[in-house]
């Protein structure tokens, strides 16, 4: 079986055994996603009011900052995994690919940081 084969052609081709785990990251972080939403919302749903003061309190609560948190993170994770693939598949020309997973890279890392901070600047400002 040398390189003429048919076997031979396509030998080292073959899968690259990491892409499982790829996509049960995007399946347990749309999970994540959909129970931190629902809490979310039927707790936003529950608010008395919807006035700024109503808000920035029920954001300064800890378990509502937390979830709050943890959505942002799950959330950026998620669309960095879809757009991920999405860019390893259609965009063929390496130096494009490098720049634009760069780009991706660094939005998955400073949105959330951004609204992390921001959500630790209300948590930790009180509810004023």
């Amino acid at each position: 079986m040398g390189n003429g084969t048919e076997l031979g052609r396509v030998r080292g081709l073959g899968s690259a055994h990491h892409g499982a785990h790829h996509w049960l990251l995007q399946r347990f972080t749309a999970v994540g996603n959909l129970v931190l939403m629902l809490f979310l919302v039927v707790s936003l749903a529950l608010l008395p009011g919807y006035d700024f003061a109503a808000m920035k309190e029920w954001v300064a609560q800890p378990l509502t900052a937390t979830a709050l948190a943890l959505m942002i993170v799950s959330l950026f994770w998620h669309a960095k995994l879809g757009l991920q693939v999405l860019i390893e598949d259609y965009v063929h020309t390496p130096g494009n690919r490098f720049a634009v997973l760069l780009l991706l890279n660094l939005a998955a890392f400073g949105g959330p940081m951004f609204g992390l901070v921001s959500i630790a600047r209300i948590a930790f400002s009180g509810a004023a």
